[in-house]
């Protein structure tokens, strides 16, 4: 028996590798592949989504924006053109939700601060408080990367509809025009400007998944 191993040696030990490597190929070929739904308006919490989408079922994207940051700078879509990136709503003076919020949107910076690939956006929902001045200590006091991280501010219509209309993540306050009750949600947003996910800002699972999903993201 040892003389038939030790003459045939070297077959046995090729048709071993072969062996692994055809279970190899065919397990990931018969694995599906992970890919992140994309969501549409209609399937969304009515109460974040404006009336006017209740019923988009396809063909949701975000809207071309135009807003300024903590530098005073302008930002658009052209500034997250081929990116991924993470968006959400808050404000500087938010005793509550936001600094679990922002805290942990300082998390994923630092996660991902070494890929060029992924960015992220904080829109203030009360811009008449949060100037630029205003956003610019909150960024300091946050430890705020500018190339990574916004803070935005901008007309309140804007906002609004962004809100609303685009990202579908803040809850409309009707006792005032363009006012908004926004909500913890971080949005996972793709290249193509469609919303890939919806994550609790303020739940450190959460945040973990969405890193995860980052990564599902880029492989696809």
């Amino acid at each position: 028996m040892l003389q038939f191993f030790s003459k045939y040696k070297f077959f046995l030990v090729v048709l071993l590798v072969l062996s692994i490597i055809i279970i190899s190929v065919i397990y990931s070929v018969l694995k599906p592949k992970e890919i992140l739904p994309v969501f549409q308006p209609s399937e969304v919490n009515v109460e974040l989504v404006d009336s006017t989408l209740h019923y988009k079922k396809k063909y949701h994207t975000i809207a071309d924006f135009s807003l300024k940051n903590q530098n005073g700078a302008i930002v658009t879509q052209d500034n997250y053109k081929d990116k991924i990136y993470v968006a959400d709503f808050f404000f500087t003076t938010c005793q509550t939700i936001c600094p679990v919020m922002t805290g942990n949107m300082a998390k994923l910076q630092e996660a991902l601060k070494n890929d060029a690939d992924v960015l992220l956006l904080s829109h203030t929902v009360q811009p008449e408080v949060d100037t630029i001045a205003q956003l610019k200590r909150y960024a300091l006091e946050k430890g705020v990367n500018d190339a990574k991280w916004n803070l935005v501010t901008g007309e309140k219509e804007q906002i609004y509809n962004l809100a609303r209309k685009s990202y579908l993540a803040a809850k409309d306050a009707p006792y005032s025009p363009y006012e908004l009750i926004h909500t913890e949600n971080f949005v996972l947003v793709d290249t193509k400007k469609r919303i890939r996910g919806f994550y609790d800002g303020t739940q450190p699972e959460a945040i973990e998944r969405l890193l995860k999903d980052i990564a599902i993201l880029k492989a696809e």
